[in-house]
């Protein structure tokens, strides 16, 4: 069975403009693949993502249920970027990428860090974040510290 297309848009709104359907279709992906597909249990309901500071984004398939996200959290002297997702089925298709493009230009020349799963901190790093510190076990994922230095 093949992923349904993509649609083009994507998608930034901020906390406060997010109606509870749209929060909960991003928060449903997440658990889908951070805790579902990749049996990392961990309390994703961090307080964070309703924050006034906190923009979402995502790309949604054409039934328009958002098939990648992330979210992006203001935090004293730069940038969070966290929660970067696909859809297992909607993999391979730049749309992390997409994401990170649209991230970084809300970042512009401000500093942002992000903790990676080790196994794709190369796509990290071709967005200018550099490793910082040694892996980690986080919630049985192995995770790397990476920063973007303001510009």
């Amino acid at each position: 069975m093949s992923a349904a297309p993509v649609a083009t848009a994507l998608h930034r709104e901020w906390a406060a403009d997010l109606t509870p359907e749209r929060l909960y279709a991003l928060l449903r992906l997440r658990v889908d693949v951070f805790v579902i597909e990749q049996e990392s249990f961990y309390q994703d309901l961090d307080g964070r993502d309703l924050l006034p500071t906190t923009r979402h984004f995502w790309i949604a398939s054409d039934r328009r249920e958002p098939v990648a996200c992330l979210r992006l959290l203001e935090e004293p002297g730069g940038f969070r970027i966290g929660r970067v997702c696909t859809a297992k089925a909607y993999r391979g298709m730049g749309l992390s990428r997409r994401l990170m493009q649209a991230a970084l230009a809300d970042v512009g020349d401000g500093e942002a860090v992000l903790g990676a799963q080790v196994s794709v901190a190369g796509l990290y790093e071709a967005y200018g974040f550099v490793r910082e510190g040694e892996p980690y076990d986080e919630d049985g994922i192995l995770h790397i510290d990476m920063r973007r230095k303001a510009r």
